[in-house]
């Protein structure tokens, strides 16, 4: 499960970017002031922050600042400046991207997604369990001592799919988070196929999965920890 930390002191737009980006996968942390994101990031760890620089106790630029302390973790700025001098402020001081009020929900989802995508090249990418060995890195994918070719596509379903185990992720969040090549419309079928190929190269049974396994209505599970 991806934690974000979002700082944003305007009710319905904080309200809306918590709709807009939280899913199976991905769990928001609103806070409204500067004091409650400094108790959050206190209590939790976040793969990401989304803050908004003018508050109603400070800004999110000192908070940005004392993170950029001790840590290197993702951070987006929010804000209704777009002066030149702010956005270079802002960045200088250690933001990753920088997104300046009105803006589409579409476009702030997508920059997520990019700074998780990135992130996530931090953590480990390999995996073995149950005879498997997956190696996103190298991308070398092995079953009791078999190599076996993944697509593209079907690596990055595994891969949500493994680190995501035991949890369920919906047909809306793995299209969203397969397909992001910038295709406006992805049909659901495509992730059908994709799961049926990925099925046929792990399991034993296919038509009776133990690995991916369908839950009826909602989406899919890796179901073996």
């Amino acid at each position: 499960m991806e934690k974000i930390l979002l700082l944003e002191d305007d009710t319905a737009l904080g309200r809306g970017i918590q709709m807009a980006l939280q899913g199976d996968a991905v769990q928001i942390k609103r806070c409204r002031t500067l004091a409650q994101g400094r108790e959050a990031l206190a209590r939790d760890d976040y793969c990401l922050l989304i803050l908004d620089v003018n508050l109603p106790d400070g800004s999110g630029l000192e908070l940005l600042r004392q993170v950029r302390q001790d840590s290197s973790v993702p951070v987006i700025l929010l804000t209704a400046n777009d002066l030149e001098m702010d956005i270079v402020t802002g960045l200088e001081s250690g933001a990753d991207d920088y997104i300046t009020k009105p803006f589409s929900l579409a476009v702030l989802r997508a920059r997520v997604n990019a700074q998780l995508r990135r992130s996530a090249g931090g953590r480990t990418a390999r995996y073995a369990f149950d005879g498997f060995v997956f190696d996103f890195d190298r991308m070398e994918f092995r079953r009791n001592g078999q190599s076996l070719e993944l697509s593209k596509t079907e690596q990055k379903l595994l891969r949500l799919l493994v680190e995501n185990r035991g949890q369920t992720l919906s047909r809306a969040t793995l299209v969203d988070r397969v397909w992001t090549d910038g295709a406006e419309y992805v049909d659901e079928n495509a992730l059908s196929v994709t799961v049926k190929r990925l099925r046929g190269k792990l399991e034993d049974n296919p038509s009776a999965p133990k690995y991916v396994k369908t839950v009826y209505g909602i989406g899919y599970t890796w179901a073996v920890k």
